[in-house]
Formats: structure tokens, sequence, C-alpha cells
């Protein structure tokens, strides 16, 4: 059997598990720093603090940065800083997530703000930002900072574009992408280009990387919202369906009212825009006879092979097609 092929897998679930072998001994130590990490502040605290454990998902971006300076020249001691710096960074945008959203389940448990409210989830989600920051400085190189802030900065805009356009039944496809290039894909792109930068790699190969995260983001984040339509709360551990309550069109939904006649996309906005008690079922049907859930799927591959062609910077590895069977599995998550 060849060595640098990995085996496919049936979920992105298997994924992880997958991916992580190579690196196991790095993610320990990745651990070892959110623990070290989250010790500091228990006290009067401790419950809310410890309850983060649940929030504990696919590690999928400390994995990304990882494996990327593994495939870039290795992995050095700033790696696992920089690793626990974004995985605190995404847990503090799931904690204030779950605020905007209104979202009562995560990981199968009651959300941060449903069991503390809003101002103990929204002060949570400060304190991680805050101490993120702290942990990168710890580098001792400006660079991670001036990344990690660009990558901050991007993911909030794109939240905040989202609650501006909340409501809007006339969203577009390009400000779909707007959104989520900033909520999702900054993040991913900024794990990679710190694990390619990190491990000495040249300019080249890093922006390479860059656009591997970044497409690797968009697809997963066009997965997730394919979820929100389809998939099952048992299966994925959160609330689903909030896309729809919370009146935030998607790109399959975009798809969807682009491609009826004038009159039915009224009356399909109107359902979208109004307190109906079941928007998934109601919309459903349109949604195959449009064919805008294999529309955004297709986009979701397409994404996905963009991220594969990136990584041909790469000289062939065991660890390349680990990041590439990654792209292939983000496609078909089922949470």
């Amino acid at each position: 059997m060849n060595p640098t092929l990995v085996p496919a897998m049936p979920t992105f679930q298997s994924a992880s598990a997958v991916a992580s072998a190579p690196i196991a001994p790095d993610l320990l130590e990745v651990e070892r720093i959110l623990n070290r990490t989250f010790e500091g502040y228990k006290g009067r605290a401790s419950d809310l603090i410890e309850h983060l454990s649940h929030y504990r998902g696919k590690r999928l971006r400390p994995i990304l940065l990882l494996l990327t300076a593994q495939a870039c020249g290795g992995i050095r001691p700033a790696h696992h800083t920089l690793a626990a710096v974004v995985e605190m960074i995404h847990t503090a945008t799931l904690v204030h997530d779950d605020v905007l959203d209104e979202a009562d389940t995560r990981r199968h448990v009651r959300t941060i703000n449903d069991k503390w409210g809003n101002k103990g989830a929204i002060l949570l989600g400060d304190l991680l930002f805050t101490h993120a920051f702290h942990l990168s400085s710890t580098v001792g190189d400006a660079r991670a900072c001036e990344i990690i802030g660009d990558a901050t900065n991007r993911v909030c805009a794109g939240e905040l574009m989202q609650i501006c356009e909340r409501g809007n039944m006339s969203l577009n496809e390009e400000e779909y992408y707007q959104i989520i290039e900033g909520k999702t894909a900054a993040l991913t792109e900024c794990a990679c280009r710190l694990g390619a930068m990190y491990a000495g790699a040249d300019a080249k190969v890093i922006d390479a990387m860059a656009e591997y995260g970044r497409s690797l983001g968009i697809a997963f984040q066009i997965a997730d919202d394919l979820l929100d339509l389809l998939g099952e709360e048992k299966t994925t551990g959160k609330t689903l369906g909030t896309d729809l309550e919370q009146q935030k069109l998607t790109l399959p939904l975009i798809h969807m009212l682009d491609h009826v006649p004038s009159e039915r996309a009224e009356e399909l906005r109107h359902i979208l825009s109004n307190g109906h008690a079941d928007k998934r079922s109601l919309i459903r049907p349109v949604l195959e006879e449009t064919r805008s859930l294999g529309y955004a799927r297709r986009k979701a591959e397409e994404l996905a092979t963009t991220a594969r062609t990136a990584l041909q910077v790469l000289p062939p590895s065991a660890t390349r097609a680990i990041l590439e069977q990654l792209t292939e599995w983000t496609t078909r998550r089922e949470g």
C-alpha cells in the first residue's frame, strides 16, 4: 500500500481521528496549554469555566495548523501555542454565536447562555478573546499578533455583517460569501498561514496554504448551512434551524428564491420572515424542486477542489494526503 495514501472514511467525524493521529503528541501539548489557561480562571466561576469542556469539538483549526506545519517543514514549540490561540478564538466565537442565535444546545449539552444567561456568555467569550491575544504575544514575534488580530477582526466583521443583513430576504450570493469568508474562513485561513509561516516556509507556500485554509473554511460553512436545513439534532448535537429562525439567508435559500417565479418567491419570503412553526418542512420540497441543495453541495465541492489544488505546492507526503482527504470529509459532514 502506498504510504502517502490515507484510507477513505465515511464521515467527517472519522476524519478528526485519522487526521490527528500523526500529530497526537502535539495535540496533547495544545490541550495542556488550554487546560493551564482555563485553570487560571476557575475559583468562583469554576462551574462556568468547566462547562467549556463540553464545547470541545473536533479541534479542526489546531489540527489544520499542526498538519500544515508538519507538511511545510516541521512542528515547533510556537505552533503549540498558536494552535491553542486559534482554538481559544474559535471557542469564543461559539459562545458568542450561541447568544446571537439564542441557541440552547451545543455538543448535546446546554449552552453557556442558556445556563448562565447572556451576560455570563458574553463576558466569557470576551475573556477567551483577550487571553488568546495575550497568549499569542508570548511567541515573541509580532507577526503572530498581527495575523491573528487581522483574522479576528474579519471574523467579527463577518458576524456583524450577518447581523445587519438578518431579515434581508434579497441577500445575494456575493454578499453571502462576504459573510462566511469572514465569520468562518478567516480563522481556518489564519491557522494554515501560521502553520506554514512558523515552519519556515517561503512566501509562495505560505500564501498557498492560506488559500487552502480559506477555501476549506468556506466549503465547511456551506456544509454547515446545509446541516442547519437537513441535519438531525441528535446527530449534530446542537440546535438546528437557527438560520431560519434568525432570518439568515444561506446559499441554498438564496438559490431557491432565485429559481422560482416572482410571486412564489414572495410567498417563500413571507414564510421565511415570519414565525411559522416548522419552516424547514415547509421549504424542503421547494429546495428539492429547485435543486438548491445540490447546487450548494456542488459549490462546496468546487471549493474543496480549489483547496486540494493549493496543496500542489507541497511535495507528496502522508501529511499532504491527509490535508487532501480533509477537503473531501468537509463536504460530507454530518455534524
